[in-house]
């Protein structure tokens, strides 16, 4: 019992000296983080997009607004029709209310997944190129790890690197711009 308690003692001390260096080392790593819906708010093509988002938005809204009102104007006739109509014809119109709503209802989530979808679709390649900016923003500064600013509860704002990541992402993708050819070419060269 003596034994194996000296030789759990043994390796409790072990592991505590073996953690004890990588905890030292890391203390010495440079942290920072990036805010990134900041950065997709400031950037010019994040700005254009949500600005081609919003008016897609608007056109879908729209047209969930005029199917509403046909909805609300089919139930308010059938409301002030009912009390004069044959039970059968009360019962099948009904119906056609119901299923009528449930289509608006399916086509509001039909909506949201499309909206959601192209949101997704528009920002992935965005987000894709601040990713790469950010690696390298990292490695010029000698930074070893970068965290999301969204997660943090505090942080000092000398560790964050949104503004330069906003800076590098303009100067080098302007909306509009393909990623290949001569506005690429000209935005490595306003970088330099």
């Amino acid at each position: 019992m003596r034994l194996q308690f000296s030789l759990h003692a043994a390796l409790l001390a072990a592991t505590a000296m073996g953690l004890a260096a990588p905890v030292h080392a890391r203390a010495e790593q440079k942290i920072a983080y990036v805010d990134l819906q900041r950065a997709l708010d400031e950037i010019e093509e994040g700005r254009a997009a949500k600005a081609s988002l919003k008016k897609e938005f608007e056109e879908k809204q729209r047209m969930l607004d005029d199917r509403k009102t046909a909805f609300e104007k089919l139930r308010g006739d059938f409301e002030k029709q009912s009390s004069v109509m044959t039970e059968q014809a009360r019962k099948e119109r009904q119906l056609e209310i119901e299923k009528t709503g449930m289509e608006l209802q399916g086509f509001f989530v039909q909506l949201q997944k499309e909206l959601s979808e192209r949101e997704r679709e528009v920002t992935r390649g965005i987000f894709d190129r601040m990713h790469s900016i950010v690696r390298e923003i990292a490695d010029q500064e000698g930074v070893a790890v970068v965290l999301q600013g969204e997660a943090l509860v505090y942080a000092s704002p000398s560790l964050d690197l949104t503004n330069e990541l906003v800076r590098k992402y303009n100067a080098r993708h302007r909306p509009g711009t393909t990623p290949t050819g001569k506005g690429r070419a000209s935005a490595k060269k306003e970088a330099k």
